[in-house]
């Protein structure tokens, strides 16, 4: 009975720190209002926002019912491709063909080793009127040493978490992959942890609920200002809760409406991203798909003509580009006065 008992709390202390769907706010931009206190931003959707911009509407986004503020954010292009190495991404755009599915399942098996979370959602029925734009942002690396397991500890008042990191005393060859960026208090300090690749991950504690660029911004100022070691020394402690969680984002705010200056209406916009983080290093993979359909062309807004008749009392003003007050005035009333009358 003891022993049935001790699994049910473990059970139970477990799911408290389960990510279920849904839970996380997924964000179309960095600088995105946050909604939510749980939220993630990957730039898998601008990928594909941009190359809808570039490949098929060839100007910014623009709605005919009104354009939505996440849509002046995506217009921004505030990430592209120039932040990430060509073997981390794929990409696609181009009207739906027969074989449209298998030829990104094809590349991102033969890129990622991996297969696609999504496009079984997207209506990929051939037809001529639709247009698919497709993106997955793929990163998967080590540590450039495995960090110890460090068992369950408190996260936050309530819940219990697993752990990895290093312990007071740990071996340099341990640490030496650590770096402070700061350390102001025990609620404000920054490290970075090096790989075996490219990347970086930066680990921020920080309670603001900001915009994402806004904490990036936070961070980078108190390290350019920290004058403390940033050494990560034998005698410190790094505690890290492992990370594990899936979300899918349908972006409703953005289909069936007209886009401006083209017959084309977006049918489905959807993201998702699935992120694991562990003792031993990260995996990230995060797709992005939009549909948009061409559709019959409304009518042209009527136009009511305007008549600009100065054919009664009415005044000239002449003034100089670059100066404020005009250097001439007329006011012409009695037109006889102007014109030689026949």
């Amino acid at each position: 009975m003891k022993k049935l008992l001790s699994l049910l709390t473990i059970f139970i202390l477990t799911s408290s720190i389960q990510t279920f769907a849904g839970e996380i706010e997924v964000q179309p931009t960095m600088f995105s209002k946050p909604t939510s206190q749980d939220r993630v931003w990957v730039g898998s959707f601008q990928l594909v926002w941009n190359d809808f911009i570039d490949k098929v509407v060839f100007n910014p986004i623009r709605f005919r019912e009104g354009t939505p503020t996440i849509v002046n954010e995506l217009n921004k292009k505030t990430f592209t491709t120039n932040e990430l190495s060509d073997n981390n991404y794929y990409k696609y755009a181009g009207k739906v063909k027969k074989n449209t599915k298998k030829v990104i399942s094809k590349a991102i098996r033969k890129k990622f080793k991996e297969k696609s979370d999504l496009l079984d959602k997207l209506e990929l029925t051939h037809r001529n009127d639709m247009y698919i734009i497709y993106s997955m942002l793929y990163k998967e690396f080590e540590f450039v040493k495995e960090f110890d397991k460090l068992g369950r500890y408190a996260f936050g008042a309530e819940n219990i978490a697993e752990y990895f990191g290093v312990n007071k005393y740990a071996s340099a060859d341990l640490t030496s992959g650590i770096r402070v960026l700061f350390y102001n208090d025990p609620n404000d300090y920054a490290v970075v942890l090096n790989t075996t690749g490219k990347d970086y991950v930066f680990l921020y504690k920080n309670s603001s609920n900001k915009p994402f660029n806004q904490i990036y911004a936070d961070m980078k100022t108190k390290e350019k200002a920290y004058n403390g070691r940033t050494d990560f020394k034998s005698v410190d402690e790094l505690r890290i809760p492992n990370i594990s969680f899936f979300e899918e984002k349908s972006y409703d705010e953005l289909t069936n409406r007209r886009v401006m200056g083209t017959n084309l209406s977006i049918s489905k916009a959807l993201q998702t991203v699935k992120f694991n983080m562990d003792n031993k290093g990260v995996k990230l993979k995060s797709e992005a798909g939009l549909t948009a359909v061409t559709t019959s062309l409304l009518p042209p807004e009527e136009l009511v003509p305007r008549l600009f008749y100065f054919d009664n009392t009415f005044v000239i003003f002449l003034k100089e580009k670059d100066k404020s007050r005009p250097y001439f005035a007329l006011r012409v009333n009695d037109i006889t006065k102007f014109q030689k009358q026949k």
